[in-house]
């Protein structure tokens, strides 16, 4: 694959289930080693708790200040700068404790896939 820069429209930023807003960085069928999208966590909210089969997903923290819960562990401070990581298959929610947006991306591996998304809130049908 050709070296490329994709630019950041954010105008497709959209609001999720999940309780935040995504903005798709890179999720490309050329590069299927990993995927980048861009969260965005209003102040006050705590994300729906959830899980992804066959993910492993790192929150590269670059705005504001939370609090993420991962595999039911205690809920740990975050703030810009700091990388969680995330096993496949573990539970996991943020929550903005601060005044502003909570922002931080999401870099997957093998790429995020809607199908790999388990909602841990809802109750199952």
């Amino acid at each position: 694959m050709d070296a490329r820069i994709r630019k950041q429209d954010p105008t497709q930023e959209f609001w999720t289930p999940e309780r935040c807003f995504i903005l798709e960085s890179w999720n490309e069928a050329a590069d299927p080693a990993v995927s980048v999208a861009m969260a965005r966590v209003e102040p006050g909210i705590t994300t729906q708790l959830h899980a992804l089969d066959g993910i492993v997903e790192r929150y590269l923290i670059v705005e504001g200040t939370g609090r993420v819960e991962v595999a039911g562990g205690e809920a740990t401070p975050v703030d810009a700068g700091d990388l969680v990581f995330i096993p496949a298959g573990a539970s996991q929610r943020i929550t903005n404790t601060g005044g502003t947006d909570l922002v931080f991306y999401c870099i997957c591996t093998p790429p995020f896939v809607p199908d790999a998304y388990i909602d841990l809130e809802s109750p199952a049908d």
